[in-house]
């Protein structure tokens, strides 16, 4: 039976520290324990308690990763413990991210958690530039494909 705690799975939004959202921040600022990936700007980690445990389980090239298995192992056992845990991830949790997988461990598991969306890259990097996804009269749709 799972404990009373929670997990956030925390979209980061793109580089710039100002684009995460307020609920993320809030979330942030919540949690017991903090577990971070590579991609996040690491200013980020100034709205988390300065008493939160700050865990880094990212991948990085050429050094030792934290196997996704693992990783939802470690969401679920803190949880359990009764531990608000922010899972913060660069872009959106869910798009191009490992929070799906997260997301279906945490439900077999029996675990409180929410999908805190982020501003996805995808969007983010084209808007920065002026350059619009779609536009009336001249690209009707988008697709994003992995």
């Amino acid at each position: 039976m799972a404990g009373q705690g929670k997990v956030y799975l925390i979209g980061a939004g793109p580089e710039d520290p100002g684009l995460i959202t307020l609920r993320g921040k809030a979330c942030l600022e919540e949690a017991d324990v903090v577990i971070y990936d590579a991609l996040p700007n690491p200013v980020l980690l100034r709205h988390a308690r300065p008493d939160a445990e700050r865990i880094f389980a990212g991948n990085r090239p050429g050094a030792p990763s934290t196997p996704q298995e693992e990783l939802n192992r470690l969401l679920v056992a803190r949880c359990r413990a009764g531990q608000v845990v922010a899972r913060l991830t660069g872009g959106d949790p869910i798009l191009f991210g490992r929070g799906g997988e997260e997301a279906e461990a945490l439900a077999a598991a029996g675990c409180s958690f929410e999908v805190v969306p982020g501003v996805s890259p995808a969007v983010a990097a084209p808007a920065h530039s002026g350059i619009p996804l779609t536009h009336r009269g001249l690209a009707s749709a988008v697709a994003f494909v992995t």
